[in-house]
């Protein structure tokens, strides 16, 4: 395959690596500061736990779904996670019984969406205060504290210095999402589904089946993420991670994935979480207060779909154009 080619098929993933090489020239012309070792650290941190539930979620939207729980999800299984392992319990344990948790959250979230016909949006707007609520449920309302440090050195321990489990963790899940996506029949039927869903129906695919199991599958990244988090703060908080769902959808829709569905790569998605969390470190080191974050979290998401519609029409001139050629 020739270079041309290439860049052509990921221009887009190109193109992010091009603004978040662009982002820490401007970030750290204004403040060197940004090219601190301990600021440089920050970012990744913040990408790893907003880019495995983007790289998660990034599957759910190409079926033409979405799922607003996984803020809420993360926080009840962060809870969980620090009460088993406060108890006593091994950190593979922990972590099983965590992975599980997300199967069975996901796997709720497309039962509502599949078997009850509901739309993506309501099915997971009332997941998200469901699980919320079962946070502050199973915890009193109050933090769990104290989580071992043989867990924490599990998930958030250095492995080399400046270079945590974590990141081997998001990188392994990234790289496990893109050859079930990319090089697998399941992979192939999430496409066709958000593609066109009647086609895929008539075409023989178990359209119901698969968008479950993408639910489901697509939850493993917000358990990695909890349980990560748990490591990284070292408590469990029904409060925590609110508005989390929107940072992963920024980051999925900054990486190139439509919103409508049919289209996106867990690569962009991994991608754009650097950028989005380079961008929210870069602002508070200039000194921007944090408030504006949100709106900055808003506005990317918005030019991020407009650059979908433009690459989509300008795709179609180039068609038109080989086709009067």
């Amino acid at each position: 395959m020739s270079v041309k080619k290439v860049l052509r098929n990921n221009s887009r993933e190109f193109g992010v690596a091009v603004a978040i090489l662009l982002m820490f020239i401007v970030f750290g012309s204004i403040d060197n500061i940004y090219f601190a070792p301990s600021n440089l650290r920050a970012i990744i941190e913040q990408a790893t736990i907003f880019g495995l539930i983007g790289v998660g979620i990034t599957g759910i939207i190409i079926t033409g779904g979405i799922d607003l729980s996984v803020g809420s999800a993360l926080a009840l299984m962060g809870c969980i996670a620090a009460q088993v392992a406060v108890r006593g319990y091994h950190p593979l344990v922990v972590v099983a019984i965590v992975l599980c948790c997300g199967l069975v959250l996901g796997t709720f979230n497309g039962f509502l969406v599949t078997k009850m016909k509901l739309q993506p949006f309501i099915a997971t707007m009332g997941t998200m205060s469901i699980y919320r609520g079962l946070a502050f449920v199973v915890t009193d309302g109050l933090p769990v504290l104290g989580v071992p440090s043989d867990y924490r050195r599990l998930v958030f321990g250095e492995i080399f210095p400046y270079v945590r489990t974590s990141v081997l963790v998001f990188f392994v899940f990234t790289i496990f999402m893109y050859i079930v996506l990319r090089h697998t029949r399941f992979g192939t039927y999430i496409y066709a589904v958000g593609g066109n869903n009647e086609a895929a129906r008539l075409s023989g695919i178990k359209v119901e089946k698969t968008k479950t199991m993408m639910y489901a599958l697509g939850m493993v990244g917000t358990s990695l993420a909890a349980l990560i988090h748990v490591g990284m703060v070292g408590t469990g908080a029904p409060a925590s991670a609110t508005g989390y769902e929107l940072n992963a959808i920024a980051a999925a829709a900054i990486g190139g994935t439509s919103m409508a569905g049919g289209k996106g790569n867990v690569i962009g998605t991994m991608l754009g979480a650097i950028l989005f969390a380079g961008l929210r470190v870069g602002l508070i080191v200039i000194g921007v207060d944090m408030f504006y974050q949100f709106i900055a979290t808003g506005a990317v998401i918005i030019v991020a779909s407009y650059l979908e519609i433009a690459q989509a029409k300008i795709s179609s001139l180039r068609r038109k154009e080989t086709l009067a050629e």
